[in-house]
């Protein structure tokens, strides 16, 4: 018995145990680590797969975030995807559960920025102008929830708040001139109190000082008060309306002033409206004058595309901002030539 205790209390001995002891703490904390860092893979690698397939639920996207401790920007980019799919209710979605769990306020506003967009894009204004606003409220200066207002407001028609947002921007050194003239000018055209004469008057002093705005005074002037259109033609620019004036009926063309415009005369030559032209400098009305001398009517027509010179995005359609980057004004119209669907489908009648 007294050597056990002289062995026991051997300092060796208590050193070998001492370590044999760290070593085993540490051997089972390594092994339960690696055992968690295993299983946080296989959920992980299990939840990239149902992404993959497209069956990622928002909640997945909060347990990512609050339990796997997956970076902010990474979540926002999993869920960005959602948005380039067209699928805007599902981005909405994983956004407000994440708004939910995110406390830190630039995330936050980062978050509710991205909620709004995705309103806007989704076509739902009131709940995107909510959005925004919400923002403004600890964030007055946030441009990008100030741009964003305007657009929507206007796309509301809700031109005299668009007005009063384009003043804030002026106020934090934004460049406004061109949204001040643009949102000026609809106020005036969409006017429910003053006649369209007193409109077309006061329109035609904004034409002067701004040409910028000439197509929405046109579209008004072609709307409402053709006779006055054809009496300022002289001010517009034929040119970057052509398809307002290709689109033009018979009985609507003033042609005593056509005859004034070597362009206007090429157009409406290739419409076949006149006749009085064997030749044009432009390609496309060329080949539609010398089809419409053909003894067999061929369906050809002219088609039109509208290019933003900001983005370069093209679009079917003419629109007074760029629904790519916003922009206003900023279209260029390009004609080419196509079959005329309404003559063949006629043909087959």
């Amino acid at each position: 018995m007294d050597s056990f205790v002289i062995e026991y209390r051997d300092p060796l001995f208590g050193v070998i145990i001492f370590f044999t002891l760290i070593f085993t703490i540490s051997f089972l904390t390594y092994s339960f680590s690696l055992y968690k860092e295993r299983k946080a893979r296989k959920d992980y690698r299990e939840l990239l797969k149902r992404f993959e397939i497209g069956k990622l639920k928002e909640e997945d996207y909060v347990h990512l975030y609050k339990t796997y401790n997956l970076p902010f920007d990474s979540i926002i980019l999993l869920a960005s995807t959602f948005i380039h799919k067209g699928n805007y209710n599902k981005a909405i979605s994983v956004y407000l559960a994440l708004l939910e769990h995110v406390t830190d306020r630039v995330k936050k506003e980062e978050l509710l920025e991205l909620l709004g967009t995705t309103y806007f894009k989704g076509g739902f204004m009131q709940r995107a102008k909510d959005i925004f606003l919400r923002i403004l409220k600890f964030s007055p200066r946030n441009t990008h929830a100030l741009k964003y207002l305007l657009v929507i407001n206007e796309k509301l028609k809700d031109y005299n708040n668009a007005k009063e947002i384009i003043d804030c921007l002026d106020e934090i050194g934004e460049e406004t001139t061109k949204d001040k003239i643009f949102i000026e000018t609809l106020i005036l055209i969409n006017d429910p109190i003053k006649s369209f004469e007193k409109k077309s008057i006061e329109l035609l002093e904004t034409l002067k000082n701004n040409p910028s705005v000439q197509r929405l005074i046109a579209k008004f002037y072609l709307s409402y008060n053709k006779e006055f259109f054809w009496e300022n033609m002289e001010l517009f620019d034929e040119k970057k309306l052509i398809d307002l004036m290709w689109f033009l009926n018979f009985e609507d063309i003033n042609f005593e002033k056509v005859s004034k415009s070597n362009f206007l005369t090429e157009l409406y030559n290739a419409k076949g409206y006149l006749n009085n032209l064997n030749h044009s400098d432009d390609f496309v009305f060329d080949i539609l004058i010398a089809l419409n001398t053909h003894d067999h009517k061929i369906p050809a027509t002219i088609d039109f595309e509208f290019i933003c010179k900001s983005c370069k995005h093209i679009h079917p359609m003419f629109d007074t901002r760029c629904p790519n980057c916003q922009n206003i004004l900023t279209f260029d119209v390009k004609h080419h030539l196509t079959k005329d669907l309404v003559e063949r489908n006629q043909s087959l009648q």
